[in-house]
């Protein structure tokens, strides 16, 4: 399916029936310390020339962040003044980008994930007008840009690679997308996205990272 024929109601519609699935969690519990801290991010998607991006962020460089000058998607951590998890995409997703709550459409969810910096992630998937003015937050964001999801859905754009772990806790597999426009699109973010192409049917299963 070219994902330039996916409409917003049938993105909605395979948010709303996917089946649930437990808590991604790839980590032994040895790496993860206490319980893990709600978080959201966004997957913002827009129409460039009648074709479908999804918008990605790579993360400034900072020292002692393990997901710091990491390619991400916009969202942190559950705040106080947070009324609940999809207000906490919002807000960050703004802090990072200068984009307003207002402009973005929340068509539903995906399942939770587990990061290995133990944060329990909720995706939320929205939708916003473009083109649209960007303000980064450069302490925050180094930069941002924007991925085909066809090409994103392609199988031959992407390829599971060992990894170790921490503390000699064995390895797993994690996935990795082909460099596009100089970035690399690996990790949590990546999972996420192959979980979006999966649920909406498009030709995005990969096989489990295991």
């Amino acid at each position: 399916m070219k994902t330039n024929h996916l409409t917003i109601q049938q993105i909605q519609a395979a948010l709303k029936a996917q089946p649930f699935k437990p808590m991604h969690d790839l980590y032994p519990q040895e790496l993860l310390t206490g319980d893990p801290r709600p978080a959201a991010v966004l997957i913002p998607l827009v129409v460039i020339q009648d074709e479908w991006h999804i918008l990605f962020i790579r993360r400034t460089t900072v020292e002692g962040d393990i997901h710091s000058g990491q390619v991400a998607l916009p969202g942190g951590g559950l705040d106080q003044s947070d009324p609940n998890l999809a207000a906490a995409a919002l807000r960050e997703t703004n802090e990072e980008l200068g984009i307003r709550p207002e402009d973005i459409r929340l068509l539903g969810q995906l399942n939770e994930f587990i990061a290995i910096s133990n944060y329990r992630v909720t995706p939320f998937v929205g939708t916003l007008p473009w083109p649209y003015q960007i303000i980064l937050a450069e302490h925050e964001v180094a930069r941002w840009f924007t991925i085909p999801l066809d090409w994103l859905a392609d199988e031959q754009n992407r390829t599971i690679q060992r990894r170790t772990l921490p503390n000699g806790l064995g390895e797993i597999g994690v996935i990795y997308f082909h460099e596009y426009g100089g970035e690399v699109l690996w990790g949590l973010s990546a999972r996420i996205i192959t979980e979006l192409l999966e649920v909406t049917g498009l030709n995005g299963s990969i096989s489990s990272e295991t």
